[in-house]
């Protein structure tokens, strides 16, 4: 039996339980890097990847009333003689449980009435646009019905079918394992990208790529560190931000913190177990009804009462967190939805993120708040409080002038080895509560000194 075919069955059916027009969307394609035949590796559009199901290259879907037609050219008979033989457009139909195929140069009276989504690559929404006689921007808030399929699509992509939940787990536990093994490759390492290539080849070995670009860093206050050439100091934490995306495009998100040395330093113990005890109260209160921007007040709760416990803030953490004091050390969301994309359809913008209605903050501590939803069983998140020592805020004239007598500059002074901390795992909401699909990977510093040490003989 073809369970994907079925999945992908179902997946259109309840698409056309919500819209009552037809649909086309493309794949895209791939982009050279510096001549035509040296190119950056192919990514699907998501959307396409969730009704089609394969990676499939220049291609296009057309969805009308739970049928789906598919547009792909068949190889031409030179592409064997350097990529091998690849299934042809009916035998592709039949995996993916298509209606119908037809090569591509026959969509063109099937774009009537259609709504779509733009695709990322260039080429491809300049294509569309030119196709469907309208703008179709991935830089622009859809319009008109292609409004209207955004929205059907994020209903059904909030939450996970058992395939989709598959491959998740998939990823997840794949992703456990290239942090494992950037643990314990770090004892004989001399630099970030030394463990990066630890951990990568383990997605490597899988057949798998990485669902971002990996975040391997002796400098965790750089929310998004892409540079690997930093040596490895005694005293220094290695923040690493690293996981994978399975063959079907299905990703996992985790970030784990240890120290290079395998020994935490007492300072750098105390801010960890602050961040891991807000990753914990978040998770535990995780279930079905309740709203996501609550437990993101939750955590900023948690860290400002372990930083007024050691000294670092003064006042009351609730008031504290009103002012958003806390956010001068964790100035990001407490997570983000996770599917197909990382950060899943922010292609769409907030449209995903977003419950209507609900529009996002401008304080200081939510602004960067990422998913303001009420929480349903079977959608996926992550929990990824932590704590950070940016230059450009703590040294900021106005905000050092504002929160002059919040925070006790001196005993801060006395945490300098502590750049960034942030701990990261990926939550199911169920019907009871929640699953964590990470858990396998420790994240107690004891346990994560323990794995650090493991390569140490």
């Amino acid at each position: 039996m073809n369970f994907l075919a079925n999945t992908l069955r179902d997946r259109r059916q309840r698409l056309a339980n919500i819209i009552n027009f037809p649909a086309i969307l493309w794949s895209g394609g791939s982009n050279s890097r510096n001549f035509p035949a040296n190119r950056f590796p192919f990514r699907a559009s998501s959307h396409f990847l969730y009704f089609a199901g394969l990676p499939l290259q220049n291609a296009a879907i057309h969805l009308e009333a739970g049928k789906l037609t598919l547009f792909i050219d068949d190889p031409a008979p030179s592409s064997a003689l350097w990529h091998g033989e690849t299934p042809k457009r009916e035998e592709i139909a039949q995996t993916i449980g298509a209606d119908a195929a037809q090569p591509l140069s026959e969509l063109t009276p099937f774009l009537e009435g259609a709504a779509t989504i733009a695709v990322q690559d260039a080429t491809t929404w300049t294509q569309q646009s030119q196709l469907m006689n309208r703008w179709v921007l991935p830089q622009s808030q859809p319009e008109g019905i292609d409004l209207e399929l955004a929205k059907a699509i994020v209903t059904l992509r909030l939450t996970h079918d058992q395939d989709a939940l598959a491959e998740l787990r998939k990823a997840a536990t794949v992703s456990v394992a290239a942090h494992k093994a950037g643990m314990v490759a770090t004892a004989n390492a001399k630099t970030e990208a030394e463990v990066r290539a630890a951990m990568e080849s383990v997605f490597i070995a899988h057949n798998m790529t990485t669902a971002y670009n990996s975040i391997v860093t002796v400098h965790g206050e750089v929310l998004h560190n892409e540079q690997y050439h930093h040596l490895l100091q005694p005293g220094d934490l290695l923040l690493a931000d690293v996981g994978g995306e399975t063959e079907l495009g299905w990703a996992a998100d985790i970030t784990r913190t240890w120290p290079v040395s395998g020994k935490f330093s007492p300072t750098q113990r105390d801010i960890y177990d602050v961040v891991l005890a807000a990753h914990d109260a978040c998770i535990a209160n995780i279930r079905p009804g309740v709203e996501y921007a609550e437990i993101h007040l939750l955590g900023a709760k948690v860290i400002a009462e372990g930083l007024v416990n050691l000294g670092i803030l003064r006042g009351n953490p609730e008031d504290l967190v009103e002012k958003d004091a806390h956010a001068l050390f964790f100035p990001h969301g407490i997570g983000h939805l996770l599917g197909l994309d990382v950060h899943d359809m922010e292609d769409l913008g907030d449209l995903a993120g977003y419950e209507e209605g609900k529009k996002r903050s401008d304080r200081f501590g939510l602004g960067y708040l990422r998913l303001n939803r009420s929480l349903r069983t079977g959608m996926l998140v992550t929990i990824e409080p932590g704590f950070y020592q940016v230059p450009a805020i703590l040294n900021d004239e106005k905000i050092r002038s504002r929160y002059q007598y919040t925070v006790n500059w001196e005993r801060l002074s006395q945490f300098a080895d502590v750049r960034g901390i942030r701990i990261e795992d990926d939550v199911l909401v169920t019907d009871r509560g929640s699953e964590v699909l990470t858990a396998v990977l420790p994240n107690d510093a004891d346990t994560v000194e323990n794995l650090v040490n493991s390569s140490i003989s």
